[in-house]
């Protein structure tokens, strides 16, 4: 039987057989029976026997990327094999996940997804959606900054808002087109009725280098992408999604303190499974990556990338992605522009 999020209403579903045999041969087919679920039982305790690949959309050097790295770095003790990181970028974090997609479910290839995967289905980058895989587990969660340029005139987010009001569409604001970025930047514009200008990038690595070297005006940033550039003097961050303030940044307010209780900006990022992968395989993976979350020191490695261990099995994870993909589904025909 296979774990599917198309099937989750009937997981636990079984069909019985009632059989009118002679004696002699129900004993018979009952010991093959025994036979077949010790067999299965063997296999499923020998997976994994070799490494489990993790498709990472994005390239390296982003959030998405580093996080990933830490969760494979971690997990192989308790998974029992490597989890090698591929990054495969391309169409808004979509090509990596298309060849997910087409993998055999045989437990060997993972992929990783955020909410930007949601915002490219209703944005028809790509027929792809969430409940085209098996969602094995979500396993970290990283709020996002509006960040700017130090040599910006910016130092706070109400100067901001004041400048792209007076000048509409001025503001070169850097996204991955119908991405979790883009749709966050939307999100702003709709709050105070306010327009930018989008310059499109294929991941967060490079839209922050484009940041740094002054080619765009702001952009969405994290810790782990931003943090040492702001330490340095190069970036500012004007305000964080988060609800409350971060410890690693103290003086940058919230946006809810700011008193924008809709601008809630995190990115969520779990791990599915090609559909049809078979749900023993799928409980392996995530109690493995629960083990992992459970650890001081991962949890630590994740902190100092500028997020949070967020863990959720296979039906919570499922459960998060449906309800997020009835809000970007509200939301989409914001980035059709």
């Amino acid at each position: 039987m296979t774990f599917s999020a198309k099937n989750l209403p009937t997981i636990r579903r079984r069909r019985t057989m009632s059989l009118h045999l002679v004696p002699t041969l129900g004993v018979l087919l009952l010991g093959v029976g025994a036979m077949t679920t010790q067999s299965a039982a063997a296999q499923d305790d020998a997976y994994p026997e070799e490494p489990v690949e993790l498709i990472v959309p994005w390239s390296p050097g982003g959030g998405s990327d580093t996080l990933m790295r830490i969760v494979a770095n971690h997990v192989e003790e308790h998974l029992g094999e490597p989890m090698p990181v591929i990054n495969m970028p391309g169409v808004s974090g979509t090509t990596g996940l298309k060849t997910l997609a087409e993998r055999e479910p045989d437990g060997y290839t993972m992929g990783q997804v955020h909410e930007g995967l949601l915002v490219a289905h209703h944005t028809q980058l790509t027929p792809i959606n969430w409940d085209d895989f098996t969602p094995v587990a979500a396993i970290t969660s990283s709020p996002q900054y509006l960040t700017v340029n130090a040599d910006s005139p910016w130092h706070s987010f109400e100067e901001f808002v004041d400048h792209a009001r007076q000048n509409p569409g001025e503001i070169r604001f850097g996204v991955t087109l119908g991405g979790m970025p883009h749709l966050h930047a939307a999100m702003m514009e709709d709050a105070e009725d306010i327009s930018f200008r989008y310059v499109g990038f294929e991941g967060t690595g490079a839209r922050i280098r484009a940041l740094v070297g002054g080619h765009i005006d702001a952009a969405m940033g994290d810790i782990s992408s931003s943090g040492e550039f702001v330490k340095n003097g190069d970036l500012r961050f004007l305000a964080v999604g988060s609800d409350e303030r971060m410890e690693e940044t103290p003086d940058v307010p919230t946006f809810a303190e700011l008193g924008y209780d809709n601008l809630s900006l995190n990115i969520v990022r779990g791990i599915v499974a090609p559909e049809g992968t078979p749900e023993a395989q799928v409980q392996t993976l995530a109690t493995a990556l629960e083990q992992t979350s459970q650890e001081e020191e991962f949890a630590e490695a994740v902190h100092n990338a500028g997020a949070s261990v967020h863990f959720q099995g296979p039906e919570a994870f499922a459960d998060y992605l449906e309800r997020t993909n009835a809000i970007v589904e509200r939301l989409a025909g914001k980035l059709a522009k």
